[in-house]
């Protein structure tokens, strides 16, 4: 039986508001994510728990509620990857020669309030310097661009307590 080849998937549009600090970047969403329609939907990711410590937004609120309370906390989401083939959910499994950036230079030139960009976990943290991290050293050198432990439960080498902790670090800008 022939393998069925993988589906090329598409991100979301960002979450923002005008005066945002934070720019949290994810890789790309999961399934759970993508059937969900909603970034970080997959019950056992830590995202949420994270945000609810960090931001005071209510993992138990209505997700349209959830992104209104981080916007008002200033913070943005966003994917670095538009779209990539990838065979499941885990960033191990993105074909890296078929992944194609957002346009992440063009938001940040519309929020000149971002001071620092968080990614979820090392696959964002290594498609941003990949992809954009020249250009970000030369055209936004205010930027902090942070490798932050990945929320996602396929991470689990590290105590949740731990990723809170680094996660708490990035948003007081240590």
């Amino acid at each position: 039986m022939p393998a069925v080849p993988a589906a090329r998937l598409y991100s979301f549009p960002p979450v923002v508001r005008a005066d945002a600090r934070v720019l949290i970047l994810g890789s790309m969403p999961g399934g759970a994510s993508l059937a969900a329609g909603e970034y970080y939907a997959h019950p056992q990711n830590q995202f949420w728990p994270i945000m609810e410590r960090l931001c005071g937004v209510r993992r138990s609120l209505a997700y349209p509620a959830r992104l209104r309370g981080l916007q008002q906390q200033r913070v943005a989401l966003w994917d670095v990857l538009q779209s990539c083939v990838r065979c499941g959910s885990l960033d191990a499994a993105i074909d890296h020669a078929s992944a194609l950036p957002n346009d992440l230079p063009q938001l940040l030139r519309g929020l000149p309030g971002i001071e620092r960009l968080c990614c979820n976990g090392s696959t964002a943290y290594r498609a941003l310097q990949r992809f954009f991290g020249e250009r970000l050293r030369r055209d936004f050198p205010h930027l902090h661009c942070l490798r932050l432990p990945s929320t996602s439960p396929a991470h689990a080498s590290m105590r949740v307590a731990d990723k809170i902790l680094a996660w708490e670090a990035a948003f007081r800008g240590e």
